[in-house]
């Protein structure tokens, strides 16, 4: 049991006999009044009563007067003393006796009524007087019968009185013997109140002030080297010592604060740290593959225990597709329809407040609709993608604005990057064909000639004209020309796509490396490319363009130039196939042999 809790008991023990003591000694002073009620009522009783027997006898004897004398004045006398007694008796039937008996009513009630009896024979009496019958009224006042009936009321009176004088006596007896015997419970009950004052006292100044004292003493040691981890005691009593523990408390209270904030700024410090690298880390990026590779690395320790998900959005088709993920978010990663989102709708992080009832994304799992946050990836005002975070609660998400800089950074990284992408297709691919340009084509030639060089393989490269090319542009215009130039860069595509490369060389010149491939392959190669172009039948509008054909010449290193001068031989090659009449190919072998 807590100390506080015995003392309490304590107390309570205390004032509880303190109560009880007052009660005693009201109930005993509710005694000593029965007591002096019981007193006060015999001696109005008795004074009454004693009024009534001696107004009955006198009544008596003016009636009698006035009988033998007819003296008016008797008469007058006579009246005022019946009056009186009519008045006293009216006082006896009013008043209240709560311990009167039956018996004792009874009796009170009958000598009143004899007495009342008395004064009506007197009344008949004196008015036969009036009539002038004082004989009959002489007969009736001194006849033995009246006499007798004179003594019973004060017999019934005086027996009426006994009987009270024996209640009040019992009464006051039995009120002084409660009376005392509640005095004496009063007494113990305040020498037990004493006593327990006395425990009381002595066990608050052992347990309430000298226990609490040193090991307030000891909170507060421990307080002073930073070990704000201690549990402060908790009294709350309205005292020195109560202010004392709630000081302490307040202090530790501040110093838990003041770490938390202190754990709080460190991790903002360390966050910051991370977007910061992060930041330098996309800048040096030279692929979306590289982007990812960072948000994954860096977005767990942005965002500690929050599972997440980075979408890119797609324009053919329009939809969002999941391009990393990080913590095993839950769901599938199923492309969306951007109108799903309402971050992407409204181009702002959604829900505007983390926790708070707010419509949910539609591509967001059931089970984290109502703890996610979605951030949208926006780089000059055009929405590339989509941060998606689960599981996001007040209590353990960092600073939305950390996300949001998260995703300011993502966002323009990717914009970079396809930026740079756009910019690389224009520089190093043809924009009418999509092969590679002839600025591609001179690092490519280095790379596979080294390559050739280092492992001892073969090299071979294939230069093609379409034969006539400008007679086409004369007769049908440029527009036409680009549909035949389209054409026959998807057949060259097609032919070299898994030996090689290909290349747009000049206007209607195309180039295929082919590492690897000797002479033999390498005629292969362009007989298949000679043969599909020669079958390509094309329509402009309403005009039939006619037959395409393609004059090709072939060179392989090492066997037939060495170095930069495969490309110069296999232009002399395609040059010779031109003078022999076009539509043909002709190997730089060829050229040797003749």
């Amino acid at each position: 049991m807590r100390i506080a809790t015995i003392t309490n008991w304590a107390y309570g023990a205390t004032v509880c006999l303190t109560l009880a003591s007052g009660v005693a000694k009201m109930m005993a002073y509710r005694a000593d009044s029965v007591e002096r009620q019981a007193v006060e009522q015999r001696y109005v009783f008795d004074q009454l009563t004693e009024e009534v027997e001696v107004d009955a006898w006198a009544l008596s004897d003016l009636a009698r007067l006035y009988v033998i004398k007819q003296d008016p004045a008797v008469a007058e006398e006579y009246r005022q003393k019946a009056e009186t007694m009519v008045r006293i008796e009216h006082r006896l039937q009013k008043l209240k006796d709560a311990g009167a008996s039956d018996e004792e009513l009874a009796l009170l009630h009958e000598g009143l009524q004899m007495a009342d009896a008395l004064q009506d024979e007197q009344q008949s009496a004196i008015a036969s007087v009036g009539r002038g019958q004082q004989p009959q009224a002489i007969e009736l006042l001194y006849n033995e019968r009246y006499e007798s009936e004179l003594e019973q009321v004060q017999n019934q009176l005086d027996h009426f009185r006994q009987m009270l004088d024996r209640r009040t006596n019992v009464a006051i007896e039995d009120a002084t013997a409660k009376s005392r015997a509640l005095r004496t419970l009063s007494e113990v009950m305040v020498g037990l109140t004493a006593l327990m004052f006395l425990f009381v006292l002595g066990f608050i100044l052992k347990r309430r002030v000298l226990r609490p004292v040193v090991r307030l003493s000891d909170v507060v040691n421990r307080l002073a080297s930073q070990d704000y981890g201690v549990e402060a005691p908790d009294y709350r009593q309205i005292d020195e010592i109560g202010d004392m523990a709630q000081a302490i408390r307040i202090f530790r209270e501040n110093g838990l604060v003041r770490q938390r904030l202190e754990k709080e700024r460190d991790a903002d410090w360390a966050i910051r740290e991370l977007l910061a690298r992060m930041t330098q880390r996309l800048q040096g990026c030279e692929s979306v593959e590289d982007v990812l590779n960072v948000a994954q690395l860096f977005a767990p320790g942005i965002a500690p225990g929050i599972p997440g998900q980075l979408w890119l959005l797609e324009r053919e088709p329009w939809q969002m597709h999941c391009a990393a993920e990080w913590l095993d978010p839950q769901g599938e990663s199923d492309p969306f329809h951007p109108d799903q989102c309402w971050a992407v709708r409204r181009g702002q992080s959604h829900p505007p407040v983390t926790g708070e009832p707010d419509i949910t994304c539609y591509h967001l799992p059931d089970a984290c609709a109502s703890h996610a946050l979605c951030v949208p990836l926006i780089a000059q005002g055009e929405t590339i993608g989509l941060l998606s975070f689960q599981n996001v609660t007040p209590a353990m998400a960092p600073s939305r604005a950390y996300l949001e800089l998260m995703a300011e950074a993502l966002g323009l990284a990717l914009a970079n990057q396809r930026l740079r992408d756009a910019l690389l297709e224009k520089a190093l691919f043809d924009p009418l064909t999509g092969l590679r340009n002839r600025h591609h084509l001179e690092d490519a030639l280095r790379t596979q000639i080294n390559q050739a060089m280092h492992s001892g393989t073969p090299l071979s490269c294939l230069m093609i004209d379409i034969d006539y090319f400008k007679a086409i542009n004369d007769r049908l215009g440029h527009d036409a020309g680009d549909l035949v130039i389209k054409s026959v860069a998807t057949i060259v595509q097609r032919a070299v796509s898994d030996k090689g490369m290909a290349f747009r060389y000049g206007g209607e010149e195309f180039l295929a490396l082919l590492p690897g491939a000797d002479e033999e392959t390498a005629f292969t190669c362009a007989s298949e490319i000679h043969t599909a172009v020669h079958n390509l039948t094309l329509r402009y509008e309403l005009s039939e363009i006619g037959p395409v054909d393609v004059s090709i010449g072939i060179a392989s290193y090492p066997q037939h130039a060495q170095g930069d001068n495969l490309l110069r031989a296999a232009d002399v090659a395609l040059y010779r196939a031109k003078e022999l009449g076009r539509s043909r190919i002709v190997s730089f072998g060829m050229l040797e042999g003749s």
